[in-house]
Parts: structure tokens; sequence; C-alpha cells
């Protein structure tokens, strides 16, 4: 007869859930599950002693979310060889960007003390730029006609009809403008 002397190396999964563990509501131990109705316990984010004692107090069904190892263990919350690994892959990370971080600024200094420059860089010296300013162009306008108003009476040509009232020659491809006085029907003579 084997011993039973450790509850989480016996824990399997009878029937994986396909339920999407971001989408559930709750904390990173214990979430609610929409698809089950039930709440569903993470082993790997609790500490070994609280994993085996959830293991060995559950009755029924329960649902359990946990990353195991290869050879099938159950990884916990203080698993010393888990953490010594995330320990490591981080120490790799950030020493990988403290020597891209420090090789960029070796670059930049590199390129700043080997670039020739044309003139010397002036603090505090501000130099006019000269640009080309547009002139206008002047556009004249056509002068106006001033006097007192009359009445447009058309003149009659030999043949009887009223004749088009003649316009200045200049003026045929602008507007015509007037000012004067207006003189009531009354008043004209």
């Amino acid at each position: 007869m084997s011993k039973f002397d450790n509850p989480l190396g016996n824990v399997r999964i009878a029937s994986p859930c396909s339920a999407d563990w971001e989408q559930m509501f709750g904390d990173e131990r214990k979430r609610f599950c929409g698809d089950c109705k039930l709440n569903v316990y993470n082993l790997s984010a609790m500490s070994r002693e609280e994993a085996e004692n959830f293991v060995t107090a559950a009755e029924g069904r329960v649902c359990v979310r946990f990353f195991a190892r290869p050879d099938g263990t159950v990884i916990t919350q203080d698993c010393p060889v888990g953490w010594e690994k995330f320990k490591r892959r981080t120490r790799r990370m950030a020493t990988a960007m403290a020597s891209l971080f420090a090789t960029l600024i070796a670059g930049v200094f590199a390129v700043t003390i080997f670039t020739k420059r044309s003139e010397p860089a002036m603090v505090g010296e501000m130099r006019p730029i000269s640009t080309p300013t547009p002139t206008p162009i002047k556009k004249t306008a056509p002068p106006p006609i001033m006097g007192a108003m009359s009445p447009n009476i058309p003149k009659k040509d030999k043949t009887g009809s009223a004749a088009a009232p003649e316009r200045p020659q200049e003026a045929e491809d602008q507007p015509i403008r007037l000012m004067g006085k207006m003189v009531p029907k009354a008043d004209r003579t």
C-alpha cells in the first residue's frame, strides 16, 4: 500500500475547462466562473501549506487552476525552485536592459564627440534669417461716377425704337459705381 504524504501530488484535472481566467471576476486566489457557476481556486497563488489544506478539506465538485512542472508536481507561490527560476530570469532581463541602455548612451556620446561641425554653436546668439518679402500687387479701381441722378430715359434711334444706354468704353469689363443725390420724381424737370 502506498503512503499518502503529499495531497498536491494527487491533484489531477478530470475535465479541462476552456474558460478564460482573465474574464472571471475575483482576485488572484479565487475567481467566479460564469460558465460552470463555481468558484475557481488558483493553487499556484497559495503557499504550499494553504494549497495542501485546501485540497485536503475540499469536498464535492471543486474547480482549481494551477501551474505544474513537467513531472506533474504543482507549483505553489512559495516554491523555492520556481522562485529561483523567476529571480534568475528577472536578473538576466535587467542585465540585458542595462547593457542596451549603456550601449545606447555610449553610441550617442561617440557620435557627438567625433562629428565635425561646420561652424561652432553659440549659446544665446540669435542670427536673423533673410527671407524675401513679397511685394503686394496693386489693383487699380475704376474711378467712381459722381453727380446728380436722373432717370435713365433711353434715346430713340431713327427707326423709333429705344436704343440701349451707352456705357463708357474703358468700363465695359468692370462694374459701374454711381454716387450722387437722388432727386424725387416731383422735382425732376
